[in-house]
């Protein structure tokens, strides 16, 4: 099992021996305070082989990064997973006033999402524990990239989801073969899940604990690739690594990697973590001083994939060790800055993803951050995972003639476009 060597609270350190925990810590949930666990890697085991010098001559998948994960590279359930993009964007952040605005665009992964990071850490683990079925809670991209590694991994998969959420992510759900298996309601969903762990043995890759505390901390690890890869590709460390949340799982294990990489002596100094939300649970809970993320008012939004109204501890917890702030936007600004994104750098990305630009903004204008700072806005999934949203936004297609200049008229009148010539001679 690689260099894991146990779990350890990520509220009150308890740590606890290897095994299978994906209930939280059970001192912290009879507390009343429920909190995850986060895997405990040997360190000292890593360094004796991870040289992050010599990272170029690796696989570009985030099993380059395997002395950090939790099993070994010959038990990895992979498809190249990780070293997705880091894009600058220079004429958004033009108009953001962000001259030094980053993305690391997840959508490069093989399921199209962030998740496939999550799925390809805890499929593995799942199979090298002998685990025999894979399950999990899913609208969207958890339950495409859990089915889509379980396929890979030859582990069947039952996938517990609701009767409303887009098109394209129910066949990005169904289309691995998944047991895809609706509910009533989201908690009902959890139901499923938590019976089929507790009375059958399955193996857990998503969220189903309430109150909530995170998804299954093996899955977890898969996120702090993201900040290894960061690392790798600026050179240093970001002063500002801002993403949307939700329970706070990739949010958690970034901190994490960025953790590991300082204690390890790779780098010297960490990043300041931004949450971008949609009802802003953690923003409000860091203006409380509250000891727990309680609940918001909640309502429809087109992030579905974060439209939470609460979150986990686990987030709040890095919002405080590193400095950070919550922020949240409007469902107008960030369909607006969707179309931005597009326009002006030819990224599309799902609309829960541009939550973390469309946030930056007003983090400005609170004065949480500096604009001059190098800043990467993780962008999680492809917007092709739900472009019905995107496409009730944009305006008809006009029907043309087949004339120049008429073509040339109707681009005017339509998209206000006036046209370049061609080039002098």
């Amino acid at each position: 099992m690689g260099s894991y060597t146990g779990y350890r609270c990520v509220r009150c350190g308890t740590d606890y021996p290897p095994g299978l925990m994906f209930t939280g810590c059970p001192r912290c949930r009879t507390d009343g305070h429920p909190a995850n666990l986060e895997v405990v890697i040997d360190l000292d085991r890593a360094r004796a082989s991870f040289d992050p010098g010599r990272l170029a001559s690796r696989p570009t998948s985030m099993w380059r990064y395997h002395e950090l994960l939790p099993v070994d590279p010959d038990a990895a359930v992979t498809m190249g997973e990780g070293m997705t993009p880091l894009v600058p964007l220079p004429r958004l952040g033009r108009e953001l006033g962000l001259p030094n605005l980053h993305a690391k665009v997840e959508g490069g992964n093989p399921s199209w999402s962030f998740k496939d990071r999550l799925a390809s850490s805890a499929v593995s683990v799942a199979r090298a524990m002998g685990s025999r079925v894979i399950t999990g809670s899913s609208s969207g991209n958890a339950g495409a990239a859990t089915a889509a590694y379980s396929a890979r991994a030859g582990l069947p998969c039952v996938m517990f989801t609701t009767q409303q959420f887009p098109a394209a992510m129910r066949v990005g759900m169904a289309v691995y073969g998944t047991l895809l298996v609706a509910m009533p309601t989201i908690a009902d969903r959890w139901t499923m899940v938590q019976a089929g762990v507790e009375r059958l043995g399955w193996f857990p890759a998503t969220i189903f604990m309430v109150p909530l505390v995170g998804s299954n901390p093996h899955g977890i690890e898969g996120y702090k690739t993201i900040a290894f890869e960061l690392v790798e590709q600026l050179g240093r460390v970001p002063d500002h690594v801002v993403f949307p949340v939700g329970a706070g799982d990739a949010f958690a294990g970034a901190w994490k990697g960025f953790r590991e990489y300082h204690e390890l002596g790779v780098t010297d100094r960490l990043p300041t973590m931004l949450a971008a939300e949609v009802f802003g649970p953690l923003q409000a809970a860091l203006e409380a001083g509250a000891e727990d993320v309680g609940k918001v008012p909640w309502g429809p939004t087109p992030a579905i994939s974060v439209g939470l109204d609460t979150s986990a501890y686990q987030a709040l917890a890095v919002l405080r060790a590193s400095g950070g702030a919550a922020g949240s936007a409007s469902d107008d600004a960030i369909l607006a800055i969707q179309q931005r994104l597009a326009a002006t750098e030819g990224i599309y990305a799902e609309a829960s993803s541009v939550l973390s630009l469309a946030a930056l903004a007003g983090m400005v204008e609170r004065g949480v951050l500096d604009p001059d700072a190098t800043i990467v806005a993780v962008l999680t999934s492809s917007g092709l995972k739900d472009p019905d949203t995107t496409l009730a936004q944009l305006p008809a297609i006009p029907l043309g003639e087949p004339d120049l200049d008429a073509v040339l008229g109707l681009l005017r009148d339509t998209y206000g476009a006036e046209l370049p010539g061609p080039v002098p001679a």
